[in-house]
């Protein structure tokens, strides 16, 4: 039996969901604890003109927006967090989901949703791994499912799933929200899912040729992004490899004879596309090597 998958905003911060309520969009998830009266505050706010999901894993938060929300008259909507593979927020085991479930039964201003967990594969090995690891992850989410239900409290959403196991979770059974987000724009970290291609690419020149070998291209830290150190690959060029990234630079080895020149221009294709969408406030998109439209991206920046 195949799940049926909604269709809603996912966010990792409130100032993100912000933008999102701004331009429309009105079932959103964030992915992510809202702490302080500040931040639950404008949580609520925004209940009041969408519908929003926000994550939970401790019962005094859980206490907090109810208090608040209960106070400014709207009814939030939680799922608690479980934690399978990332080690950061959410519930360590069924039990603790149970206890919370049960508190937040008994508050106003605040309704139990559902669960959610988002997990990430360490290594890609082959497809039957990359299926495998995902259901095993998952499962812990839908586990904690289970056990809440056996309480007697229905839970109606369960949001799992990500590029790596987008096709995962669709066939498995309770699993109605899926997470994937890289796919859309993807990167070299994913290359292993064939099934999608890389658009997100940062276009640069050649600015200085200083020795044979070795060019400068204009692409720079500040305009791009280098988790642990990886670096980006070059589009199109074998023979070339980024051998150094500065705030401003890029430097560039040829391992064969080939040659670039000052004014060549280059493509940088993202190790981690996360992180490089949030350098720029412009995607330019280009259809058949002609710019079709320029985006805004209104979300940039909104850290906290």
């Amino acid at each position: 039996m195949t799940s049926v998958i909604s269709k809603c905003g996912c966010t990792a911060k409130l100032s993100e969901a912000d933008v999102m309520v701004k331009e429309g969009i009105r079932d959103i998830i964030i992915a992510n604890q809202i702490v302080g009266p500040d931040k639950i505050t404008r949580l609520c706010n925004l209940e009041k003109i969408a519908e929003i999901k926000v994550c939970v894993d401790n019962s005094q938060n859980v206490r907090d927006i109810s208090q608040i929300a209960t106070s400014l008259d709207v009814e939030i909507g939680v799922l608690i967090e479980v934690n399978t593979s990332s080690n950061r927020a959410g519930v360590r085991n069924p039990d603790e989901a149970v206890n919370l479930a049960k508190l937040i039964n008994k508050l106003t201003g605040i309704r139990l949703d559902g669960v959610m967990s988002h997990q990430h594969l360490a290594e890609y090995v082959d497809h039957e791994h990359r299926i495998l690891t995902g259901k095993k992850y998952i499962q812990i989410c839908l586990d904690v499912k289970n056990a809440i239900e056996a309480e007697g409290i229905p839970v109606n959403y369960v949001s799992s799933g990500e590029t790596f196991s987008y096709d995962t979770a669709a066939q498995m059974t309770g699993v109605n929200d899926a997470q994937g987000g890289s796919y859309a724009l993807m990167c070299t970290r994913s290359s292993y899912m064939k099934e999608f291609t890389i658009a997100n690419k940062v276009l640069g020149t050649i600015i200085s040729t200083p020795k044979p070998g070795i060019a400068i291209g204009d692409i720079g830290s500040l305009a791009f992004s280098l988790p642990l150190g990886m670096m980006p690959e070059v589009e199109d060029m074998a023979d070339v490899k980024v051998e150094k990234i500065t705030e401003y630079h890029t430097v560039l080895k040829t391992t064969n004879q080939f040659t670039l020149n000052v004014g060549d221009k280059f493509k940088l294709l993202p190790y981690y596309q996360d992180l490089m969408i949030n350098r720029w406030d412009q995607f330019v998109a280009i259809r058949d090597e002609a710019v079709d439209m320029v985006l805004e991206i209104p979300g940039r920046g909104c850290y906290h």
